[in-house]
Formats: structure tokens, C-alpha cells, sequence
């Protein structure tokens, strides 16, 4: 009797928890760093405004210096909006293969009003397929 009521028990936590929890939702769009985003600059994003926040930074950054990892934005094309990420389940190394690329999805908390990502996990997509130029010169 007292398995059965212990089952019994946790079959109505698991059924509680499952209806109660909150379920991650996906933006998809251009993901780059926020000086980049607010100037327009999409595909033409330097690279070193990934690592110290903003172009011509490298005159005053020195190798050993810290890396800006707090300013990564999802610009999403259908809202026009752009959203800061906050990195929750993900470390920053892994927006590494959708840094500066477009249709890339950020799972996680969405906080509309204050424009908000906590991103617990990346999808990005396929890198671009290799070109062969045909033609003259």
C-alpha cells in the first residue's frame, strides 16, 4: 500500500511540474555585437568588434586584456527589434558559429519589454557552401 500511494505521489509532482514549467522560446535572426547592430553594419562587422566592442579598439586593447562577452544582440528582421542576450545555459564561445551569419535561432527566456534573451541554447545554421568562380578575369 505505501508504494503504491508513494507512486502514486509522484506521478502527481511529475504531472504538476510538467504543466507548471515554462517552455523556452526561439527567436530566429542576425546575430552580431551590439556596436555593429545599432550602426547598421551586418555582413561588414569587423572581427575585432567581437573581441574588445567596437572598431578601431585594438589600438587601445592589448593581448591578455578581457574579452567583451556582455554585448551580443539578436537582430530579429520580422519584429525590427534587436535583443540583448544574456548567456544562461550557454557559454561564449558557442555563439561562435553564428557570429555575424543571419537565421540563426536563440532558445531561451524572452523578455519583450526590456528586449531580453536568456539564452540557454543556439541553432545555427549550415556554413555557406564552397564556390567554384567559372569564367575569365
Amino acid at each position: 500500500m505505501k508504494k503504491v500511494a508513494i507512486l502514486l505521489l509522484a506521478s502527481f509532482v511529475a504531472l504538476f511540474a510538467a504543466t507548471n514549467s515554462e517552455e523556452p522560446e526561439g527567436k530566429k535572426g542576425f546575430l552580431t555585437k551590439q556596436w555593429c547592430a545599432e550602426r547598421g553594419m551586418f555582413k561588414d562587422c569587423r572581427l575585432e568588434v567581437i573581441t574588445c566592442g567596437y572598431a578601431g579598439c585594438f589600438k587601445d586593447w592589448n593581448p591578455g586584456d578581457p574579452i567583451k562577452n556582455d554585448d551580443y544582440v539578436l537582430y530579429v528582421h520580422d519584429e525590427q527589434k534587436m535583443y540583448n542576450i544574456k548567456l544562461a545555459g550557454l557559454k561564449p564561445h558557442q555563439l561562435d558559429k553564428g557570429i555575424n551569419r543571419d537565421e540563426v535561432t536563440i532558445v531561451g527566456k524572452v523578455d519583450k519589454q526590456n528586449g531580453t534573451i536568456q539564452a540557454e541554447r543556439m541553432d545555427a545554421p549550415p556554413p555557406p557552401k564552397k564556390s567554384f568562380f567559372k569564367g575569365c578575369l
